[in-house]
């Protein structure tokens, strides 16, 4: 597939519920995906793995140093350009084309990281003292990162490679665009569920109705007939049917909707056609 990523590489742990769409869209972007887990105690490397994904153990700290040597010591291959992404619970799915975009640029380095406190320009900070957002790197960046001492900055990088190092305070916020439709959550999650028939609007609103009546009703039939004759036992029967029918209508919805949810999961596990 062709872009301007030879590999994705996605650093991270326990992230069961986000690995496999972060795969999906990575391969949207890049021909190869690699997972350098962390040290996940979930199904995070079965699942990767199910979505033909490589997955690498790896228990050394996010510095460019250390994730770089990693890599040189593994078994692939480092040609073209490499997205080094750690996954972490304020990244977010949406910050993936930022990273792609920096990779059109063409650097052979381009480091975006966070750091603490620290006083003194930012040319004098210690790499692997600083937390990664991403590396974007080619093989000879690679090479001349995994070479870098613990105690190297940016300035012992070879001047002969285009590089840049950028400091990031705080997560990048993209800005949201809204309209008339939009702009209302519920009336979006109303239209939504209009449209795709779902189970909680076709059973559970007519189910929580049916149910609310009964049971007002049933509590002013102590009071309302003072003798037992057939109207009085019509009613009775009647207002308990619906009251009984409304909750069945809900637990139908309930049930439905965790269903749905269980499909959907299991077909993007396995990529199986939607309408099948």
């Amino acid at each position: 597939m062709d872009g301007p990523l030879a590999r994705v590489v996605l650093i991270g742990k326990d992230i069961e519920l986000r690995i496999v769409s972060l795969i999906v869209r990575s391969k949207e972007v890049a021909s190869d995906v690699v997972l350098f887990d962390t040290g996940s105690k979930d199904e995070t490397a079965q699942l990767a793995e199910e979505v033909g994904c490589a997955v690498h153990a790896f228990d050394g700290d996010l510095s460019p140093q250390s994730v770089t040597r990693y890599a040189l010591n593994s078994d692939m291959e480092w040609t073209g350009s490499t997205l080094f992404l750690p996954i972490t619970s304020q990244w977010k799915l949406s910050q993936l084309p930022l990273s792609v975009n920096r990779a059109r640029e063409g650097w052979d380095i381009h480091y975006l990281f966070r750091i603490g406190q620290h006083d003194g320009p930012q040319d004098q900070v210690r790499l692997a003292t600083t937390e990664m957002a991403h590396l974007i790197s080619t093989r000879r960046g690679i090479e001349e990162l995994a070479g870098l001492e613990n105690e190297s900055t940016s300035e012992d990088v070879s001047q002969e490679l285009r590089v840049r190092f950028v400091k990031s305070d705080a997560p990048i916020q993209l800005p949201q665009r809204q309209s008339l439709a939009t702009a209302s959550r519920f009336a979006q999650l109303f239209y939504w569920m209009l449209e795709s028939k779902h189970p909680l609007l076709l059973f559970g609103i007519p189910g929580v109705v049916l149910f609310v009546l009964g049971y007002r009703l049933s509590g002013d039939l102590a009071t309302m007939f003072t003798e037992l004759n057939s109207t009085s036992i019509g009613v009775t029967l009647i207002t308990v049917a619906m009251t009984l029918i409304g909750l069945f209508a809900m637990m139908v919805a309930l049930i439905l909707y965790i269903m749905g949810k269980q499909v959907a999961r299991i077909q993007n596990q396995y990529n199986w056609p939607k309408g099948s």
